[in-house]
């Protein structure tokens, strides 16, 4: 339940903040639109163990309680890059003359959003936030630095591991393998991955 608490919740939020960041930087020059998205993924340069220890010592420097907010911002930003990607792609390939359009028909900029843009990319939106519900569920390191004395599905695993392999353990592996590999496939049938 903890897994999916997360994993939920690392979703939605990619997703909202994601659609929100490719908006923005749909909206500006090319170059410092690639500055900003090569600044946006250095989290991902960073080895995970380091990435882990950095973000432990930052949230004991904060005064924050170790628990599922803690994990929540991490595992965000973790996979906010690659959900910002995908949706930044769709998004420069998408004809703002539509946009514009409803515009001059009198629509406001959030509805013009919501009936104009939100539709088209939609799908998107959703196989990213998809991916980041899946690279959720599988970090371990950065989990286990942030959640204090919690539990989620890849720490319960490696603590039975520790004492010997039980039949529990290869459910849970399976389990996990299973929901990362089905949240990839919806991903990737929704945004329409075709190589």
């Amino acid at each position: 339940a903890t897994s999916l608490i997360i994993g939920v919740a690392v979703g939605l939020s990619a997703a909202v903040i994601a659609t929100l960041a490719a908006l923005g930087l749909v909206g500006m020059p090319q170059r410092r639109a690639q500055m900003l998205t090569a600044i946006l993924a250095l989290p991902l340069m960073l080895p995970p163990l380091f990435l882990g220890v950095m973000l432990l010592v930052w949230y004991l420097f904060l005064g924050l309680k170790l628990g599922l907010m803690t994990v929540v911002l991490s595992h965000l930003l973790f996979a906010l890059p690659f959900v910002v990607i995908v949706v930044y792609a769709r998004l420069a390939t998408f004809d703002m003359r539509i946009v514009e359009a409803a515009r001059d028909l009198g629509a406001s900029p959030v509805r013009a959003f919501f009936t104009v843009t939100l539709p088209v990319i939609q799908p998107v939106v959703i196989g990213a936030g998809l991916m980041a519900v899946a690279l959720s569920l599988d970090h371990f390191i950065l989990t286990s630095f942030t959640i204090g004395g919690g539990n989620t599905l890849p720490i319960l695993v490696m603590s039975t591991l520790r004492t010997s392999v039980t039949p529990m353990t290869n459910a849970i592996g399976t389990l996990l393998i299973g929901l990362s590999i089905a949240s990839t496939l919806g991903a990737l049938a929704l945004t329409r991955y075709r190589g």
